[in-house]
């Protein structure tokens, strides 16, 4: 086991392939709280730290995969002092920059629900992969807030400013055969062949049939 905690473990598969699970203990389902953002920081310092690492899948142990932020820690954290808020926004925002940054390809393997958080992790990786009866989508607006882990920036540079304005002011819920439409993933199977089609995505792109830095650049530059 390369990590383990209560939210988050790591660990190796096959042939320098590692497996980046959210399993929160505990919990029916996967939510960004304050334990998994933390754990996510020491996973991906684990796996920047392993030179032996050539490519990571992100997968859930739950029915969804994550279904946005722990909306009960809104009420403490919004007591805070603006230079605190902002100070954590950011410390959050580097994690999912670093797992980004990684010098190996990522897949996320999407087996449910990918909403807010959950899908901004997604964004975050180089593929994404879902099942057939996945929903994505960043609904921080009905809480009357904007997607604050890095949705505004990516979401825009993979499906397009136009798409992107309509994803995040209606807060909608898109099936995994609309999202792959406009290309929030990039693949669609059925949910028992998702391990598989994650695995060899990750293959592909380890080996070089599949240019992920290339699919990572628009990422990282200015809005086209």
């Amino acid at each position: 086991m390369i990590y383990e905690g209560k939210a988050i473990t790591v660990k190796a598969l096959e042939s320098g392939i590692v497996e980046l699970n959210f399993d929160l203990k505990g919990e029916s389902v996967n939510k960004f709280n304050r334990l998994t953002l933390n754990e996510l920081r020491q996973s991906v310092d684990a796996i920047k730290a392993d030179g032996s690492i050539k490519g990571v899948i992100v997968t859930s142990g739950k029915d969804v995969f994550i279904v946005g932020a722990d909306i009960t820690e809104f009420v403490d954290s919004f007591k805070l002092p603006d230079e605190e808020l902002v100070a954590g926004n950011l410390e959050a925002n580097k994690i999912f920059n670093d797992f980004e940054d990684l010098s190996v390809p990522t897949v996320v393997a999407i087996n449910g629900i990918a909403l807010g958080g959950g899908f901004e992790m997604c964004l975050a990786a180089d593929y994404r992969v879902a099942a057939e009866t996945a929903k994505v989508g960043l609904p921080e607006v009905k809480l009357g807030i904007y997607p604050g882990f890095g949705g505004t920036v990516r979401l825009p540079r993979v499906i397009g400013t136009d798409n992107a304005v309509e994803w995040i002011a209606s807060g909608k819920e898109n099936k995994a055969a609309d999202a792959l439409k406009v290309g929030a993933v990039d693949a669609v199977v059925a949910a028992d062949k998702l391990q598989a089609a994650a695995l060899d995505l990750i293959k592909r792109a380890i080996s070089g049939e599949l240019d992920y830095k290339a699919k990572r650049q628009p990422k990282l530059e200015k809005l086209k």
